[in-house]
Parts: structure tokens; C-alpha cells; sequence
């Protein structure tokens, strides 16, 4: 499987007090762990993004915990009010272990 790649849109400017969405999606198989494999027979193992946070400006501002009904490549959007410049960092978290992160900016007028 190839390295999950996360994606983001974040709005460069807005202007204080600003409702302003934003919109991510991972590349990830999101494989539920019921499926059996063709050639062997054996079930795949689960292997899901089983968590989602975005932070802005170091308070976390959306969460979500993911369950294997969710579908490959998830999606996810969500309004933020912004009140000043700053970062929006965005986590997901792989069944196993794995970590994954992306940071945008954004400029507060």
C-alpha cells in the first residue's frame, strides 16, 4: 500500500470573525477487516484511520473518532470561526500507530 497522502483546503485569507471551511481527505484503503482475501482465502486485516483532529492556533477546534463503516479515502469538512492569523495542523491516526500530519496557514485581516 502506498504511503497515505493527506490533502487539505484552507481558505489563505479571511477577515476577522470569519466563518471559514475547510475540507480534508486522506488517500488511505480504510480496509474494515471483514473482507476475506481472493487468493487465500484469509481475512484482511483492519486497518482504518481511527482518528481525526484538526487544532488551530494550539485549541483543538474539530475531532472525530472514525469507525471502519467509513468509506476508502475519507472526507471530512467542518466550519471554523477564525479570529486571527495562525496555523490549522490537521492529525490522523492509523490503527496502527501510524501518525499522520499536515499544516496549513491562514491570514486573519
Amino acid at each position: 500500500m502506498a504511503q497515505p497522502k493527506p490533502r487539505v483546503r484552507v481558505p489563505k485569507k479571511a477577515d476577522k470573525g470569519d466563518v471559514v471551511e475547510i475540507k480534508t481527505l486522506i488517500s488511505h484503503p480504510m480496509e474494515s477487516g471483514q473482507r476475506k482475501d481472493r487468493k487465500t482465502g484469509e481475512l484482511i486485516p483492519r486497518k482504518i484511520i481511527n482518528k481525526f483532529a484538526c487544532v488551530y492556533n494550539g485549541n483543538e477546534v474539530f475531532s472525530a473518532d472514525l469507525h471502519p463503516a467509513i468509506s476508502a479515502n475519507p472526507y471530512l469538512s467542518f466550519f471554523v470561526k477564525v479570529e486571527e492569523s495562525g496555523e490549522f495542523e490537521f492529525t490522523w491516526v492509523d490503527d496502527d500507530g501510524s501518525v499522520y500530519t499536515q499544516v496549513s496557514k491562514i491570514t486573519v485581516n
